[in-house]
Formats: structure tokens, C-alpha cells, sequence
């Protein structure tokens, strides 16, 4: 026993240690995933020390009705006379912890879900999916619409609403690489001599789909930020908070395109699109790195070249 455990252990590092190598190479070889990553981390920051940052109170007037941008604010102020720069800083923090929490309410549930479906197969698996299936062919955005006007708008039931209905493809995703990973050598071999299927899944089953789970939430995050959005844009979020979203509702709800002040769209908007877009090329290539399975690159045009064959003439493919 005292040696299988330094084996066990030193094969879940390096099990690890290979997903982290890929991720660094594919950072270095695509430089759009490098600044996706640059990106989220700025905003991340800028968003922790928004209190630190901003310059004026998100509650109280300091200036005119749609000012334009000055040198006393940067990006004018709003209908009421706040600073702009001062609520999308604080709104920042809003919207990214929506789109976090939601995130992790919804990896939460598609990863046990795809993890039941794909370990023990079976009629647990058909009742699963069965239901992922329903979830499926119901547009996302009508059911968040409906399922968050009969809850009442909150920022706890816009997590929960964005959360519960953004799994389905987590669990897709989780199922079919359970089912890979099940099939596996070491796996049937532990369950063989005994071992109980808490014991393989946490073993053995969980660290080789977390890289995959890892990848997923990134993609994730930029979805319930967008889908946050619109709810808030819909007048399905908290009133009392300051978001991207509400944001862009009150703009929207007090005339700002009437008074030409794009001050009070452009900043926030431009802050949404560039979550979204960072999270989708970081999320594209930790998926690549992660999940080897889901590369095609090597039937790319660049991999083809052509070889002398023994025996044949030169420029033979």
C-alpha cells in the first residue's frame, strides 16, 4: 500500500502537469488566446478595486444631466447626473460575479448530471438525458424571461435562473467524456477488485474531466454574462443594483439616444463585448489544449506536404 500510494499520486500530477504544457504551449502559439487572457485578467482587477477607482458616488449627482465627457468625467454622466465611469467600474463587479456564480451554478449541475449519465449508463442515463433533451429544445432567453418574472427580479434569482438553465451543454460535454473515461483500463480494473464508484469517481473519473470542466466554465462565463445582460436590459434584474446591464436599461428607458449621449451606452457595451469576446478565445483554446479529442488541426492543409515514396519517382505523394 505504501508504494501504490506515491504511484497513484505521482500519476494525478502528471496527469495534471500535461493539461497545464498544453494550455502554455497553446498560449504561446495563439496570441489571440493570450490577450483573451490579458483582457479578463484587467477587467478582473479593475473590477476588485472598482471601490478604489471610482472617482465619484454611484448614488449621488455630480453634474450636469448627460454631460459630455470633460476632464471632470471622463465618460459625462447620466440621466441623473452621475458619473458614467463611475457606475460601469462598480457595474463591473456586478456583472461579474453574476456571470461567475451563474457559471458555477451551472457546472455544478451539468457536471453531476453529465457525470450520473455517463458512469452509470443505463436507465439512469436515459432519464438524464431525456431530461437535458427537454431543456434543450426550449429556447434559453424565453424560459430565463418567464422562469424570472414569476420569481420577481433579484440578483439571487438572476443566478439561479441563468445558472439552473445553462447546463445542458455541460452535461452533454461531461457525459460523453465520462463515458471514455469509464471504458479505460485502470478504471475497470478498480472496479474489479472492489472499489466503490464514490472512490473511481473522485479517484480517478473526476481528475481527468476536470481539465475539460475548466475549459467549459470559461466558455460559460461569457454566456451568463450575456444572458445577464439581457435580463437586465428587460427589466428582470435587481433595481436596486448597479450592473453592465442596468446600465444599458436605463440609457435605454430614459431617452439617452433622444439627447445624442452615446456616453451612456458605448462604455458599458464596449465593457460586455469585450468579456464575451476574451472569454471565447481564451475558452477556445483551453478547450483545444485540454481536449485533444476536439482538435482537427491535424487535417489541416499545413500538415499535408508532399513525399518521395521508395520506389517512385520524385514529387509522389
Amino acid at each position: 500500500m505504501s508504494a501504490a500510494a506515491p504511484v497513484g499520486k505521482s500519476l494525478r500530477l502528471g496527469g495534471l502537469a500535461r493539461p497545464l504544457r498544453r494550455t502554455a504551449s497553446v498560449l504561446r502559439a495563439r496570441p489571440a488566446a493570450a490577450v483573451g487572457l490579458a483582457v479578463l485578467v484587467v477587467i478582473v482587477l479593475v473590477s476588485l478595486a472598482a471601490p478604489l477607482l471610482a472617482p465619484y458616488s454611484t448614488d449621488i449627482a455630480s453634474g450636469q444631466v448627460y454631460a459630455p465627457p470633460s476632464a471632470h468625467h471622463w465618460l459625462g454622466t447620466d440621466d441623473g447626473g452621475i458619473d458614467v465611469l463611475s457606475l460601469v467600474l462598480i457595474g463591473g463587479r456586478v456583472s461579474l460575479i453574476v456571470g461567475a456564480a451563474a457559471t458555477a451554478v451551472a457546472i455544478g449541475v451539468g457536471g453531476t448530471v453529465g457525470l450520473l449519465s455517463g458512469y452509470f449508463g443505463g436507465w439512469v442515463d436515459m432519464v438524464l438525458m431525456r431530461i437535458t433533451d427537454y431543456f434543450l429544445v426550449v429556447p434559453d432567453l424565453v424560459l430565463m424571461i418567464v422562469v424570472a418574472t414569476l420569481w420577481g427580479p433579484s440578483l439571487t434569482h438572476v443566478i439561479l435562473v441563468i445558472g439552473l438553465l445553462l447546463w445542458t451543454s455541460t452535461a452533454r460535454i461531461v457525459r460523453a467524456e465520462v463515458q471514455s473515461v469509464r471504458s479505460r483500463v485502470y478504471v475497470r480494473r478498480a472496479r474489479t477488485i472492489g472499489v466503490g464508484h464514490l472512490a473511481v469517481i473522485w479517484r480517478h473519473v473526476l481528475p481527468q474531466i476536470a481539465p475539460l470542466l475548466i475549459a467549459n466554465t470559461v466558455l460559460s462565463v461569457a454566456t451568463a454574462i450575456f444572458d445577464e445582460t439581457s435580463l437586465d436590459f428587460l427589466g428582470l434584474g435587481d433595481p436596486n443594483g448597479v450592473s453592465w446591464g442596468i446600465i444599458l436599461e436605463h440609457a435605454n428607458d430614459r431617452t439617452a439616444a433622444a439627447y445624442g449621449a452615446w456616453w451612456a451606452v458605448v462604455p458599458a457595451g464596449l465593457c460586455i463585448a469585450a468579456v464575451i469576446v476574451a472569454c471565447y478565445l481564451l475558452g477556445q483554446a483551453l478547450e483545444d489544449a485540454l481536449n485533444p479529442r476536439l482538435k482537427v488541426s491535424h487535417f489541416s492543409i499545413r500538415s499535408w506536404r508532399l513525399r518521395t515514396l521508395v520506389g517512385r519517382g520524385k514529387g509522389a505523394i
